[in-house]
């Protein structure tokens, strides 16, 4: 791409360089053909000092002029599209050799399979979806357009739901018989687990992101661009709003309800039944309270040593 088409791509001011840009890196080893981007003026005094072919900057007070720099709103945001519009296909087979998929599946156009990847039956996957290595699709799970698994991933698996004999104390098996959804431009990390819902579903909101090593029980249904680190788990029965942030290894109890918006710190807990709400409002410890309130109970807890 030219300078003047990646300035359309990010919304930038019109350029007339020329050049052809390839690749995105960082500035200690970009060469002409590369794309990298500045945050601060440090950052960009170093960019300018680089060989890159196109800098990706936010204006600031500092009087510095180069025609490589394309003036954006998010420098960051901008690279990543950069990136996604520059990938180039690793020439790998849209289907390996070792993939199973079952005849009773739907796959939609330009579908990637990676090594040992099972789709079972009457699973529907639509376009451009990418299965890595060794995952999963169970039985009757739909998945939207340009949905990304990781690695060892298993999506729709039988939940855990479970019923007591009192008598006898033998636990015997809900009916998990329900299906999962996961909408369009979700990504999944590597080894996480989505189980299918009991009677109903389990659902996956539009854009979001979710890291290697969770797991998110039956009937629990997530919001839209929620963003969920490694290691959270998610009892069933769970709501999540949309734009929920959730740090690594919260752990939510079952048929728990976090509003939109809602921010979660790393390794706070939620009792099951227990609402949290307010956008953009933090929440810390176990139970998780309000950022201001823990953080008081933190120092109250000190002065007792």
């Amino acid at each position: 791409m030219t300078l003047a088409e990646i300035a359309k791509l990010v919304g930038a001011q019109e350029s007339s360089g020329a050049g052809s840009l390839r690749r995105v890196s960082a500035a200690g080893n970009a060469g002409a053909d590369a794309i990298v981007f500045a945050q601060d003026d440090a950052a960009l005094r170093t960019a300018v000092g680089s060989a890159a072919g196109a800098i990706l900057a936010k204006k600031s007070d500092a009087a510095i002029e180069d025609a490589r720099i394309l003036w954006v709103k998010d420098p960051k945001y901008a690279f990543a599209v950069c990136a996604r519009a520059l990938q180039q296909d690793d020439g790998e087979p849209l289907r390996h050799a070792t993939a199973v998929v079952h005849a009773t599946a739907k796959l939609g156009e330009r579908v990637r399979l990676g090594a040992h990847v099972v789709i079972e039956a009457h699973a529907e996957l639509g376009d451009d979806c990418s299965i890595g290595s060794c995952a999963t699709i169970c039985r009757g799970a739909t998945l939207g357009n340009r949905v990304v698994v990781q690695p060892g991933s298993v999506l729709g698996a039988t939940g855990f739901g479970y019923v007591r004999n009192a008598e006898t104390g033998e636990y015997l098996l809900f009916p998990q018989q329900g299906g999962l959804v996961v909408e369009d431009d979700v990504e999944i990390g590597a080894n996480t687990t989505i189980d299918r819902g009991a009677l109903g579903e389990t659902r996956i909101g539009k854009g979001t992101k979710i890291d290697n090593q969770v797991h998110i029980a039956h009937n629990c249904r997530i919001g839209k661009n929620v963003v969920i680190a490694a290691q959270v788990g998610i009892s069933g029965s769970c709501t999540v709003g949309d734009g929920v942030v959730m740090a690594g290894q919260v752990g939510l109890g079952d048929h728990v309800t976090i509003g939109p918006g809602v921010i979660l710190g790393g390794a706070s807990g939620v009792f099951p039944n227990k609402t949290l709400e307010g956008p953009g409002q933090m929440f810390m410890g176990v139970p998780a309270e309000p950022l201001k309130d823990y953080l008081k109970n933190v120092a109250k807890v000190r002065r007792l040593k």
